[in-house]
């Protein structure tokens, strides 16, 4: 039975935080280590946002030209996730993101998962929301459905016509 990983780093990814906490504390200070988790969580919202809508930007592209996004959808959650980890208070955390935002980086990570991914690519088009029907749509107004098969459809009532004098 394989042991559990998740469950063990969410046990130490803590208590190793705290002790970067107070080994940084204890050389620089408590207001400088508070500054640097502040100024570390500006720089991931700003890299966040910057790099976020490069993402974007490349992933129209890429399908605009009819190719698959996967690399850029992986690199955009990559960096989705480095924006949170610079968003936890934390040194260990803030190195992780760092790290992530760096493309050699994302790109090293994308080849270690690429062989475990499926993309799936759809085309919109006519007729690709009506597969099962074959290319036939049927429209029917409220009245000409019934339930029951004994229930008669009945017609919707109609609107009297008002015509203009002008």
């Amino acid at each position: 039975m394989a042991f559990p990983i998740v469950p063990l780093l969410m046990l130490a990814l803590p208590l190793a935080e705290i002790a970067v906490f107070v080994l940084v504390g204890s050389h620089i200070g408590v207001l400088a280590t508070i500054g640097l988790v502040v100024a570390t969580t500006i720089l991931g919202a700003v890299l966040l946002r910057i790099q976020g809508f490069g993402i974007l930007a490349r992933m129209r592209e890429t399908m605009d030209a009819g190719g698959s996004p996967g690399r850029d959808l992986v690199h955009g959650l990559m960096i989705m996730l480095a924006g949170v980890l610079l968003l936890v208070p934390g040194f260990i955390t803030d190195v992780i993101g760092l790290l992530l935002f760096i493309p050699p980086v994302r790109d090293l990570g994308w080849r270690l998962i690429k062989s475990r991914i499926t993309v799936v690519t759809a085309t919109a088009g006519p007729g690709f929301a009506n597969r099962r029907g074959r290319g036939r749509t049927i429209d029917l107004d409220t009245g000409d459905y019934a339930r029951d098969m004994d229930e008669e459809p009945q017609s919707p009532p109609r609107r009297p016509r008002i015509e203009d004098d002008r």
